[in-house]
């Protein structure tokens, strides 16, 4: 396998063609155009769609359109693009449309720093639309992780009928490595579960045993209601309220039992650390570093890294706090996943974020002044 020198943003392209994705609609906006722009050229080759939009709204709208019609469907925005997405990234929560939506993220609030990065759209990935919704965030450290969860991003969403976020800062985005992607027979390839049962008898959003109704598209005679409203099973708005719950339990149930599979985390070095680093995205590589140099200084520091970030990987806490005395939360926000981190912990052990907002990314030396209680040039302990 031939390696290749790949930036962020293109190794997000190659991943999202070899998984199948085969529409791309989106709007132009920096940290994220390479994406657009690479699809909109290779897409055409392959049989696929692209379509540039008017907007944002207009962008999350139409590959909400396309998944429901059969499609396997991508966009990609930074946060003010993220922001207009929210009301029809609900309405695709509700309509179970698989879709894919890339959040290189920079610099807010609002235009912000459009140029520089953060990790300011954690919580917006979560809660950013309204109600009581499901939803899967990932997040990659690496060109190739990049490549690798776009490709599980797009598994996710059709596997669980979901919008799923790919969350990246900047830094990944635009980082060049040299990678070595595998071969394209070799790409994990998962389609969403159709019907095989005659069109008058499909109940299109019919609970199940993995709570995940199956999907048919339009075009191939089945006819049915798709609403952002609470509906039944066949697909009609109700009020009902054991309608209303039943939808509402079955839309979290079929996330809830997949965490084991959602809830990807790795650590390093943990097994006698005694202080414990918990971060995600580009930060990951800062702190493996600061890990490595203050395990040469004799101190006994690990890492967690994060890949997913909703729904939270509180598995990755169960036994933590048996085993260390500290955890550090930098993070390139004033403390967005800390918050998480201080829920699970449960009070049990001192949780501190490092904090860095500036436009910079948070460096080994960051990290470990906050460690050694000197405080960070630029990154804030608390």
């Amino acid at each position: 396998m031939e390696a290749k020198l790949l930036m962020g943003n293109e190794a997000c392209c190659e991943g999202a063609l070899a998984v199948g994705v085969d529409f791309f609609g989106g709007y132009p906006i920096t940290p994220s155009n390479e994406i657009g722009e690479i699809m909109s050229r290779r897409l055409p080759k392959v049989g696929g769609r692209f379509i540039q939009m008017e907007d944002e709204i207009g962008s999350m709208a139409c590959i909400v359109g396309a998944s429901i019609a059969g499609r396997k469907t991508m966009t990609a925005t930074s946060g003010p693009g993220f922001s207009l997405m929210q009301e029809n990234l609900g309405f695709a929560a509700m309509a179970e449309a698989p879709c894919v939506i890339v959040n290189v993220m920079r610099g807010g609030p609002s235009t912000g720093m459009p140029t520089l990065p953060s990790q300011g759209d954690v919580q917006q990935a979560r809660w950013g639309t309204h109600g009581d919704h499901p939803i899967i965030a990932l997040t990659p450290s690496t060109v190739r992780e990049v490549f690798d969860l776009t490709v599980t991003s797009v598994n996710f969403a059709e596997k669980y009928r979901t919008p799923v976020v790919l969350l990246m800062d900047e830094v990944i985005g635009h980082l060049r490595e040299k990678v070595v992607l595998p071969q394209k027979e070799s790409v994990e390839v998962v389609n969403r579960a159709k019907p095989t049962c005659p069109p008058e008898w499909y109940r299109p959003f019919e609970d199940n045993k993995s709570g995940v109704p199956l999907m048919a598209p339009f075009g191939e005679g089945y006819r049915y209601h798709v609403t952002g409203l609470t509906h039944d099973e066949m697909g009609f708005p109700t009020t009902k309220k054991d309608e209303v719950d039943a939808l509402n339990q079955r839309l979290h149930r079929k996330i809830r039992q997949g965490f084991e599979e959602i809830m990807i985390h790795e650590s390093f070095l943990m097994e006698d650390a005694t202080t414990a680093i918990v971060t995600y995205g580009c930060v990951v590589r800062s702190a493996k570093t600061a890990v490595l140099e203050m395990r040469q200084e004799g101190k006994k520091v690990g890492l967690i890294k994060l890949t997913t970030l909703w729904p939270f990987p509180r598995i990755a806490f169960e036994n933590l706090s048996d085993q260390v005395e500290e955890i550090f939360v930098p993070e390139m926000n004033m403390g967005q996943l800390y918050r998480e981190v201080v829920r699970v912990n449960h009070g049990k052990r001192v949780v501190r974020k490092i904090s860095k907002v500036d436009g910079e990314m948070i460096s080994p030396e960051d990290i470990m002044r906050a460690i050694k209680r000197e405080g960070g040039s630029g990154a804030k302990v608390y």
